[in-house]
């Protein structure tokens, strides 16, 4: 296992935590969220700190019922990085399983009812080895679209991406090309192919 040097391993894990569903534990961490977010670069410290004082300012019930409007119930805001290039069809299944493979070469266990492509997972991962950083890199395109997406919907959690977005190389025009035909046209769909994770379709924000 490769540790991610200086600040990052913080910003992946606090990136993590703010994306993830406001249950009490998450809650929980959100004051020292916000005591570790100064230390962090500017880029990456001020789209999570909108995030963090929005949820320590934002009644529990209400942060709840919006998180799961918009991340349970609107495919275009799913925060599975590989539902973005491969839709539900045969080559998610395989996209699945190579970052399930990642995990494990990390010495890594993937949180028992979470999909190896979950943002939130990924980000957990970032912040233990070099690993999950490549993974970020690699599907880049998903997290413009997700970005693309919470903008349009106005949503504060689009920050986090940002702040994700922020910490990886910029994209190359080749990813660039590929967001904006995949913007146009949506994922790929055929209901298969996905039956070693138990699934048929793929969405939302707390798996």
């Amino acid at each position: 296992m490769t540790a991610a040097p200086g600040w990052r391993p913080v910003a992946a894990r606090a990136a993590s935590l703010l994306l993830r569903y406001p249950d009490d534990t998450v809650t929980a961490a959100l004051p020292v969220i916000r005591d570790a977010l100064p230390g962090l670069p500017t880029a990456v410290a001020e789209p999570l700190t909108v995030v963090a004082r929005h949820r320590i300012g934002t009644g529990i019930g209400a942060l709840r019922t919006a998180y799961v409007d918009l991340f349970d119930f609107r495919r275009r805001c799913c925060l599975h990085l590989t539902y973005y290039t491969c839709g539900d069809t045969r080559k998610r299944g395989e996209a699945l399983a190579d970052f399930a493979a990642v995990f494990k070469a990390a010495g890594l266990e993937i949180v028992d009812g979470e999909l190896p492509d979950y943002l939130p997972a990924v980000l957990d991962l970032a912040a233990e080895d070099d690993s999950g950083w490549r993974l970020l890199r690699d599907n880049r395109i998903g997290l413009d679209l997700l970005t693309a997406s919470l903008q349009r919907d106005n949503s504060v959690y689009r920050h986090v991406v940002d702040a994700v977005r922020a910490m990886l190389p910029p994209p190359a025009p080749d990813e660039m090309a590929a967001a904006a035909r995949l913007a146009r046209t949506g994922p790929p769909v055929e209901q298969v192919g996905l039956e070693p994770y138990g699934l048929s379709t793929i969405s939302g924000g707390r798996r």
